[in-house]
């Protein structure tokens, strides 16, 4: 067992307490589950840069990654429109992010299979970092107001607007991955 792999695993692991730790009241009901999703946040990114740096690559690494992010930021977008912070027309940001994260982890597989890969494009980090940073601050709940003082917007109208700015390049990176999808599909069939 690799570090990378060991981080991305322990990633996974650590999401029934991250949920678990969503549902204790008050002040530290709002910072345990934030500080827990800042550290999946960093851990997602700091076994992405291990395994380069040290070419630790790995098959199991590849297959557990993508799992492993989409499973926290899944709980946790459920847990937020669950308890309402994400709410009425809010929600189609939400649901946009985890359409788009199966989609691509179909698509993923589907290609996959004819040594296919997509590339991570640094537009596709911008969105990763700001989907993480609009569900971090939205996890602060009524504590975010004090942690983070804006002064004419709140904590969660900030997270808010970032979750939207999120989804949109959501759409958008989205949109090329199913590109190149269907080229790929259709340039096989037309091999045929």
């Amino acid at each position: 067992m690799k570090i990378p792999n060991i981080l991305t695993i322990g990633r996974i692991i650590i999401v029934p307490i991250f949920v678990l730790t969503f549902f204790i009241p008050g002040f530290f009901g709002d910072l345990i589950p934030f500080f827990i999703f800042i550290l999946a946040s960093f851990t997602d990114y700091l076994d992405g840069l291990l395994a380069r740096l040290f070419k630790e690559e790995s098959k199991l690494g590849a297959l557990l990654d993508p799992i492993a992010d989409k499973i926290i930021v899944a709980s946790a977008l459920i847990l937020l429109v669950m308890n309402g912070t994400i709410k009425n027309y809010e929600v189609i940001a939400a649901i946009i992010i985890l359409t788009r994260e199966i989609l691509v982890s179909g698509l993923r597989e589907y290609l996959a299979k004819g040594s296919v890969a997509l590339e991570v494009t640094s537009l596709t980090k911008l969105k990763t970092f700001l989907q993480m940073l609009a569900i971090a601050i939205l996890l602060t709940g009524e504590s975010g107001n004090k942690l983070i003082n804006f002064q004419d917007y709140n904590a969660q109208t900030i997270g808010i607007i970032l979750l939207w700015l999120s989804a949109f390049l959501t759409l958008y990176t989205g949109y090329d991955y199913v590109r190149k999808g269907i080229d790929h599909a259709i340039n096989e069939d037309n091999k045929n």
